[in-house]
């Protein structure tokens, strides 16, 4: 059966392995990592993927961020145009409650 590796500990071994302080062989023989068809062996192939993941996925990671940043942006715009079509309407229905005798205190 293969054994599925929470994203807590495929993150430890990924930050051990850009460490670069011990060899991947010794990273996988160390969190049990094993082949998927030499189950004799601790197999560095599993940690060399998970640590390609990673650093490609930091690329989405930062761009995410700049997203993020244009679309607060962008929503703080609409938010400003929606106020003053508010303020806008606001005006009108005052004023057309006034003409129209609806205001209590028009005359």
């Amino acid at each position: 059966m293969r054994k599925q590796h929470s994203p807590s500990f495929k993150t430890q071994v990924v930050i051990a392995a850009l460490r670069e302080t011990k060899t991947l062989t010794r990273i996988a023989a160390e969190n049990e990592i094993q082949a998927k068809l030499l189950r004799s062996l601790r197999d560095p192939t599993l940690v060399t993927k998970w640590r390609t993941e990673a650093v490609s996925g930091l690329l989405d990671v930062f761009e995410r961020g700049a997203k993020r940043e244009e679309n607060a942006a962008a929503q703080e715009k609409k938010v400003a145009e929606l106020y003053e079509q508010i303020g806008r309407l606001t005006t009108q229905v005052n004023w057309l409650k006034k003409k129209s005798g609806l205001e209590p205190d028009a005359q």
